[in-house]
């Protein structure tokens, strides 16, 4: 008796909602796969098929929520555009997914830390251990997103396959109540997180191989999606010119020659001219395409992105941007 006890304890938190802890077999993503029924008695390369054939699901859910995705990135634009943040908040893979996204930007796009961040239950160590029993506090959601202070100049994404989480879903929650523009990135249908969220992002990817372990098809999924989200709003605000990566932060030396080949590229021009280039403009990118293009000295091409907001193309028409 004590031990089903403790585990109805765990099972069943006071503070999270009956609608939080509606029957799993509800949600698409915690049902069986006939797919993959007797996958224990399957060789190496029967799994390896099944599991593929599965994902090969993953871009054509991801494409039926292209409209969403698309409202999500002009937000996220016009969010960094005023000064605001992007801040993900999420749990487990999720989280992590969340995670890996935010940590890639300053690196791609020479955005500062704070400008795409995310908070995870159970803070960063649960990125290498699992801290699972901080997904079912709300109120710890709401404790996390409060020490970042959101405005109404903020977004807030959260991450949820399920789209149950409590912790993500009470930090949506208190966000949005706060005047942040909010945004909801699962896997399911009619979900709390839906609730609380101005967008909702869903990717029906279905049951997975493995019953439950959204670190499969979800999890790939929510990467699109993020990838898709950031790397939209930050062409949108003109950190990326054609497709070239030109706000790279040259940092170490695959970076640096990856800086040098982006403007030998964008500008036609040899590796000698690119080097001096990007020496006479304070090793920036952005500074030494303007210069190159528009014919300009350091300081017009610096006061010409400071006008367009960073915007390269139009550093170089010399216009302002509007999202």
């Amino acid at each position: 008796m004590a031990t089903l006890t403790m585990i109805e304890q765990v099972s069943t938190p006071k503070h999270v909602s009956n609608r939080g802890l509606s029957d799993l077999q509800e949600l698409t993503t915690e049902t069986a796969n006939a797919a993959s029924e007797g996958l224990d008695t399957k060789s190496a390369i029967e799994i390896a098929r099944i599991i593929s054939h599965e994902d090969a699901k993953v871009a054509a859910a991801v494409k039926k929520a292209l409209p969403e995705i698309a409202i999500v990135i002009d937000t996220v634009a016009r969010s960094l555009r005023d000064g605001g943040r992007l801040i993900y908040v999420g749990a487990g893979s999720s989280g992590r997914i969340a995670s890996l996204d935010a940590s890639e930007c300053p690196p791609t796009f020479s955005t500062a830390p704070a400008q795409v961040q995310y908070i995870m239950a159970g803070g960063p160590k649960a990125l290498a251990s699992a801290s699972d029993v901080n997904e079912d506090s709300p109120e710890l959601g709401q404790r996390d997103i409060a020490r970042r202070r959101p405005t109404r100049k903020d977004i807030v994404i959260g991450v949820s396959a399920s789209g149950r989480t409590p912790y993500v879903v009470g930090a949506v929650e208190y966000a949005r109540a706060r005047g942040a523009k909010t945004a909801a990135v699962t896997c399911n249908l009619n979900t709390p997180l839906a609730d609380v969220s101005d967008t909702t992002i869903i990717a029906e990817v279905g049951p997975e191989v493995i019953s439950g372990s959204t670190r499969m098809k979800s999890a790939s999924a929510q990467k699109m999606i993020l990838n898709m989200i950031t790397t939209g709003a930050m062409t949108r605000l003109g950190y990326v010119y054609d497709n070239l990566m030109v706000n790279v932060h040259m940092k170490n030396a695959k970076l640096v020659e990856r800086g040098i080949r982006v403007l030998m590229k964008v500008c036609d021009i040899d590796r000698d001219t690119a080097i001096r280039t990007i020496k006479s403009a304070g090793k920036s990118i952005p500074i030494a395409v303007v210069m190159l293009k528009a014919n300009v000295d350091k300081m017009e091409a610096v006061r010409r992105l400071a006008k367009s907001d960073g915007n390269v193309r139009l550093a170089i028409d010399d216009s302002r941007l509007e999202l």
